[in-house]
């Protein structure tokens, strides 16, 4: 994944990202008030669990945000660095080692007005556990975002692969994997990931398909073809709110607001 200011990767991260701005836009508008009561448009502390080199995390540093990341690799730090300091972001983004399951060894619990948990659950042991430490980072009312590799869209690209019996194993196997060489350790249906941020106590707001066609268009006609980048963005926005495309998108986006009580 690239920036998601960059065209071709924008097929990928558009979704996401157009949401999560406007998330993290609403909740500038709902915390930003000075002694008067007048608004004062403050960044925002976003945690990035999982967050690699910064696909995510810098852009959102562009906004005024100021964005912790947590990975495991240092190599993906170290890119985190160079990216946001290319950026002009560096005194806005702070990268520390770590994992979801060890979360509050490197960073503050309840200290966080957003948190971003993208592409983590599918390799934790226990998803549940790692979507509430999530939860807990966050202070009240503060914004989950999270990103889960579907089910239904695994299925159907093994299927259009001509993989029918991979395909019909990623359907009955309760990981959702297709088989021992399949890299992906879990995926989900949205309703297991809904299930999962409401039993952390998240009020889930929306519920997006995510490359519900942009993995299955061949990349030359994008490239190639007039128009077809934009028409394909707008195909993708489109769809993504639809609960009908929920089942076929490759990676499946949860909204959600914590509790006021939360991360307490």
């Amino acid at each position: 994944m690239s920036d998601p200011m960059r065209p071709r990767a924008s097929l990928r991260t558009a979704v996401v990202w157009d949401v999560l701005e406007d998330a993290l836009d609403r909740r500038v508008k709902a915390t930003g008030k000075d002694a008067t009561g007048e608004e004062s448009r403050t960044g925002l502390d976003v945690l990035d669990t999982g967050g690699g080199s910064g696909n995510f995390a810098v852009p959102v540093a562009r906004l005024g945000h100021r964005v912790t990341v947590v990975d495991p690799s240092p190599n993906a730090l170290f890119a985190l660095e160079r990216r946001a300091a290319e950026a002009g972001v560096a005194d806005r983004v702070r990268g520390v080692q770590g994992d979801i399951l060890g979360l509050f060894d490197v960073v503050e619990r309840g200290g966080f007005d957003a948190v971003l948990c993208h592409g983590v659950l599918e390799y934790v042991d226990d998803p549940a556990e790692g979507v509430r430490l999530a939860v807990d980072a966050l202070r009240p009312a503060g914004i989950l975002s999270l990103l889960g590799a579907g089910l239904g869209g695994a299925v159907l690209a093994r299927a259009l692969a001509g993989h029918f019996k991979e395909a019909q194993t990623a359907l009955a196997d309760p990981a959702g994997r297709w088989g021992a060489g399949d890299p992906v350790p879990r995926r989900f249906t949205a309703e297991q990931l809904t299930a999962l941020v409401e039993a952390a106590g998240v009020r889930v707001d929306a519920v997006h398909g995510v490359r519900v066609f942009a993995d299955l268009v061949p990349g030359v006609l994008v490239d190639t073809e007039p128009g077809a980048m934009e028409a394909l963005l707008q195909l993708e926005a489109a769809a993504a709110e639809l609960p009908a495309f929920h089942a076929v998108a490759t990676q499946l986006h949860v909204l959600g607001e914590a509790r006021e009580t939360s991360g307490a």
